[in-house]
C-alpha cells in the first residue's frame, strides 16, 4: 500500500475509533440513509442497539451513561431523525447529563446554505439551529474539520457542568477520507483534562466550615451534582455530627432512609416533614443541587426564610443568575469541595443533637403516607404500595421512577430508599414517557440485573412502541403501570381550577387508553393485574419472576396526590403560592401546628 493511501482514512472509521478511545462502548440508533456510513463503521466497533423511535434511543443513552462505567452515543439520520431526538437532548441539557448525539445530514452540496430557501436536500433540516440552545456544542463536519478539535468538543459533554453535544455529519463527509489522526494523538485527546486543585478550593471550604461552626440549625441539601460515593461518605460524617441531610429529587439516591440524619426530599410536592425542617433551618448548604422553583416552591422569597443559603455550584452562570431569596454562591465543583470539607469536618467538635432530635420529632409527627386507607375495594392507594416497595426489592435495586405526573410525585414523596439503591430520573424537563426508555437504558448498562420501572398509564403511552426492545435485548424489566385511566395531574388541575370541566384527560373525554393485558401479550411480556386484597403477594411474585413483566396497579382516577403547596388565583389572574411549609391539606391540631411554627418567628 502506498504512503498516500496510508495518509488518510474514511471519516466514519476515524470517528468511531475516536469514540472508542473516549470510553464509548455502545451505539443506540435508528438507521437512515444519511447516516449509513457512520452506522456501518459503528457496527464493527460498538455494541449497536436498534430502537424503534429516536427519542427513546436518546433517553436510554442518558440513563445508560448514569449507570455504566462506559458510555453510549446515539446515531440518528437527518430530518425527522433529529427532530424526534430533540426532547431527549433537551432533557439531558436541563438535567446536566453527559450525552453525545450524532446526526446524519444531506450531502454538503444539497444544503440550503445562505440561499434563504426552506429546503433543498431530501429530509434536510438545519440541525445546528435546532440544537444550539440545548447543547454545550453543536457542530457540522465539513472539509476543514480537524479531528483533534472535534474530539475536544465531544469531550466537553462530560466536563465542568455536563450536557449534550450534537455532531452533524453530511453524507458526503461521512464517506470522505480525512487525514489520519495518529493513535497517540487520539488516545491523548481521550484523556481527562486537568482539574482544579484542592488548594484552590481551600478558602471556600474554610468559609463553609466557619458558617457551620456558627449555625444552630444547619441542613445539607445534596443533589445529583455530587456523586453517590462522596454523598454517602459525607452523609455518614454528618450523621456523626448530628447534622440533618436532605436530597433533591434527581439526587434522591444519594442518601437513604437508613441514614439516621436523613430528613427526606423537600420540594414543591415534597415530603411535608422535610419541607418544614428546611424552612426552619438557619443555615442551608446545597451541594450539586440547583435551587429551581420545584425545589424552593413558587414563593421563592419565602424559601428557608431564616437561613443563610450557601450553594456550591459548578456553573458560573447559575451563580450569577437572579435568585429572589438571596444566597452566597461558591463557584466550584462540589466533587472537589466535598473531600476537603470532610477532612475539615472530622476535626470539628460540633453538637447539633437538639436540632436533629427536633427534626426526628417532626418526621414522626408527619408520616410519609398521610392517607393510608384504600378509597374503594377496586383501587390500590399508590402511596401505600410505593412506601412499602423499598422493603420488597433488593438493597441495591436499580429503580427508574418515570419523570412526571402523579406516579412520579407519589414515588418521590414516600419511597423509602436504602443507601445502596440507584434511582435515575429526569425532572428538569418533566416529560412524560421517560420511564420506559430510561429503564431500557439502565437495563442495557446492567444486562444481568433487574430494573424496576414505575410509570403512570398516561406517561407509559408516550413511548409504548419501545416495549419490543425489551425482549429483543433480553432485559429483565419490571414495569409497574399505575392505571388511573389517563392523565391524573391534568384531571386534578381541571377539577381544582375549572370546576371539573374535564378535557382530554381520560377515556371519557376522548383519550385512548389500551387494554394493558393485550399490549403485554402483543409484545410477549408477562402481565399481572394487582388485586386490592392480595397485591403484596402478587407484586413480590411478579418482581421475582425471571421474565420481563408488566404489572398493572389499579388507581382511583379521582385520587389526589397530597400534600402539596397550594396556589390561589388573584383578581388580576395571576397566581400566588404559599411558602414551602404551608401545604394542603392544612394542619389543624395544636401539637403539629406548634411543630411547624417552631423557629419560624
Amino acid at each position: 500500500m502506498s504512503t498516500s493511501k496510508l495518509a488518510s482514512l474514511k471519516f466514519s472509521q476515524q470517528f468511531v475509533t475516536l469514540l472508542k478511545n473516549s470510553g464509548y462502548s455502545h451505539c443506540f440508533f435508528l438507521a437512515g440513509g444519511n447516516s449509513m456510513h457512520l452506522l456501518e463503521a459503528a457496527s464493527k466497533t460498538f455494541t449497536c442497539v436498534p430502537f424503534t423511535h429516536e427519542v427513546s434511543a436518546v433517553i436510554a443513552a442518558e440513563y445508560f451513561n448514569e449507570t455504566s462505567p462506559t458510555k453510549a452515543w446515539v446515531l440518528v439520520t437527518a430530518g425527522p431523525g433529529l427532530t424526534n431526538a430533540l426532547t431527549g437532548i433537551a432533557g439531558a441539557w436541563l438535567e446536566s447529563r453527559e450525552l453525545l448525539v450524532v446526526g446524519g445530514q444531506v450531502k454538503s452540496s444539497d444544503l440550503v446554505g445562505e440561499s434563504g430557501v426552506r429546503q433543498r436536500g431530501i429530509q434536510e433540516i438545519d440541525g445546528l439551529s435546532l440544537t444550539r440552545s440545548i447543547t454545550k456544542a453543536a457542530v457540522r463536519v465539513n472539509e476543514d474539520t480537524e479531528l483533534a478539535v472535534l474530539a475536544d468538543q465531544i469531550r466537553s459533554a462530560g466536563v465542568a457542568r455536563k450536557g449534550p453535544v450534537f455532531i452533524e455529519v453530511p453524507l458526503d463527509m461521512s464517506g470522505r477520507e480525512f487525514p489520519i489522526l495518529s493513535s497517540e494523538a487520539s488516545e491523548a485527546l481521550a484523556k481527562e483534562p486537568a482539574r482544579t486543585s484542592y488548594s484552590e478550593v481551600e478558602e471556600d471550604v474554610e468559609f463553609l466550615v466557619s458558617r457551620l461552626s456558627r449555625g444552630k440549625r444547619p441542613v445539607f441539601l445534596i443533589g445529583q451534582g455530587l456523586n453517590k460515593s462522596l454523598a454517602s461518605e459525607l452523609a455518614f460524617l454528618l450523621a456523626k455530627k448530628g447534622i440533618p441531610v436532605a436530597t433533591s429529587w434527581t439526587g434522591a439516591d444519594r442518601v437513604g432512609v437508613d441514614s439516621p440524619n436523613f430528613i427526606g426530599r423537600p420540594n414543591f410536592f415534597g415530603m411535608r416533614a422535610s419541607n418544614i425542617i428546611t424552612q426552619q433551618a438557619d443555615l442551608l448548604i446545597t451541594l450539586g443541587a440547583r435551587l429551581g422553583l420545584q425545589q424552593t416552591g413558587f414563593n421563592q422569597t419565602g424559601f428557608a426564610p431564616h437561613a443563610q443559603i450557601i450553594s456550591v455550584e459548578i456553573d458560573p452562570t447559575e451563580c450569577s443568575a437572579p435568585f429572589e431569596r438571596g444566597r452566597h454562591c461558591i463557584n466550584q465543583d462540589c466533587e472537589l469541595v466535598v473531600p476537603l470539607l470532610i477532612k475539615k469536618l472530622e476535626l470539628l467538635e460540633l453538637d447539633f443533637d437538639f436540632w436533629l432530635d427536633h427534626c426526628k420529632e417532626v418526621m414522626s409527627a408527619f408520616p410519609l403516607v398521610e392517607t393510608p386507607e384504600h378509597q374503594s375495594h377496586e383501587f390500590i392507594n399508590p402511596y401505600v404500595l410505593i412506601s412499602e416497595l423499598g422493603t420488597l426489592v433488593d438493597d441495591d435495586e436499580l429503580i427508574v421512577p418515570c419523570s412526571s405526573g402523579g406516579t412520579f410525585t407519589a414515588f418521590m414523596q414516600c419511597f423509602r430508599n436504602s443507601s445502596n439503591q440507584r434511582i435515575i430520573s429526569n425532572k428538569g424537563l418533566a416529560s412524560m414517557g421517560y420511564g420506559l426508555a430510561g429503564a431500557i437504558g439502565v437495563g442495557l448498562a446492567n444486562p444481568t440485573r433487574r430494573v424496576l420501572h414505575l410509570e403512570g398509564d398516561g406517561g407509559f403511552l408516550q413511548n409504548l412502541q419501545e416495549l419490543g426492545t425489551i425482549p429483543q435485548q433480553g432485559l429483565n424489566i419490571k414495569s409497574l403501570i399505575f392505571d388511573n385511566s389517563g392523565y391524573a395531574s391534568i384531571r386534578t388541575t381541571q377539577k381544582r381550577y375549572f370546576g371539573g370541566n374535564y378535557v382530554g384527560c381520560d377515556n371519557l373525554t376522548g383519550l385512548g387508553i389500551p387494554r394493558w393485558k393485550s399490549i403485554a401479550e402483543a409484545y410477549g411480556l408477562e402481565f399481572v393485574s394487582l388485586t386490592v386484597d392480595n397485591w403484596r403477594f402478587e407484586l413480590i411474585e411478579a418482581i421475582n419472576s425471571s421474565q420481563a413483566t408488566i404489572v398493572r396497579v389499579p388507581v382511583n382516577p379521582e385520587f389526589e396526590y397530597l400534600p402539596k403547596i397550594s396556589s390561589r388565583v388573584l383578581d388580576d389572574g395571576t397566581m400566588e403560592s404559599n411558602p414551602l411549609h404551608i401545604m394542603e391539606p392544612k394542619v389543624t391540631d395544636a401539637y403539629r401546628t406548634g411543630l411547624i411554627d417552631k423557629f419560624m418567628i
